[in-house]
């Protein structure tokens, strides 16, 4: 038995839009603690790691744990049925199908068939990184966009006073600096210089799917390591963590 009801569709729509970006077939796992996602995209470039415990929910359910597997591309299409302000609720059944249905007034039921997992769960990284900073969903995004006009790669910097996005190829080249006092920088932590570079359509991705369920991102990384980005999805402990590999750098 599993049952995990929300008061709106905004968390599903974001955890189904993020998954997405990895992979086609997601495994969901559902204890008593709650619901939890982890994989790794195919190139092994990227890793979600998404954390959404029972005090997320509305109404959860499960006596004893649950894990289901769905093609990403149903769950998209499913949880885009909804408006913002249905409440959202998925439970098990008895035929292998997940059963969600949408209450707002206009109540609909939907049940869709489960699929045969094809892999386990990727491990998670154990990173320490020297660099952890705190920004604006919104200035990241306006960084990764302005650095994309050159580039599909972003190099960060940082220095105990400053931190610095560049990029560049043929066309160009372009760089950002934001001080640590900044309105957008909220948190500013550096205990060694660092310097990495990364994919900005991947970044780009991650943050697009996020959509407005988070208004700030956690960001650490350090040099040759990859870098972390963590983003609430709820006030009651909901994260999803986000890992990405460094690229190598032509300098």
């Amino acid at each position: 038995m599993f049952l995990a009801k929300k008061a709106s569709s905004v968390e599903w729509k974001a955890v189904a839009a993020a998954v997405k970006t990895l992979v086609e077939e997601a495994t969901f796992e559902a204890s008593t603690e709650g619901l939890t996602f982890r994989a790794m995209d195919p190139s092994h470039v990227a890793l979600v790691d998404i954390i959404l415990p029972n005090t997320s929910f509305e109404k959860y359910e499960v006596d004893k744990p649950y894990k289901f597997s769905l093609r990403v591309e149903d769950l998209v299409k499913l949880v885009g049925r909804s408006d913002t302000k249905d409440s959202v609720e998925m439970s098990s059944t008895e035929e292998d199908m997940i059963m969600v249905k949408f209450t707002n007034g206009y109540k609909r039921e939907f049940s869709i068939h489960l699929i045969e997992s094809t892999g386990g769960t990727a491990p998670l990284p154990k990173l320490e990184f020297d660099t952890k900073i705190n920004l604006t969903k919104a200035i990241l995004e306006k960084v990764l966009s302005d650095i994309s006009i050159v580039s599909d790669q972003i190099t960060i910097q940082t220095t105990k006073e400053s931190l610095a996005f560049s990029g560049k190829s043929d066309v160009g080249k372009a760089e950002i600096r934001l001080g640590k006092s900044d309105a957008d920088v909220l948190e500013f932590e550096v205990g060694a210089d660092s310097k990495a570079t990364y994919s900005v359509d991947y970044l780009i991705g991650i943050l697009k799917a996020l959509g407005g369920v988070s208004d700030t991102v956690l960001v650490e990384f350090s040099s040759k390591k990859p870098i972390r980005l963590e983003m609430k999805l709820n006030d009651q402990g909901g994260r999803l963590n986000y890992f990405l590999a460094p690229r190598i750098s032509s300098d």
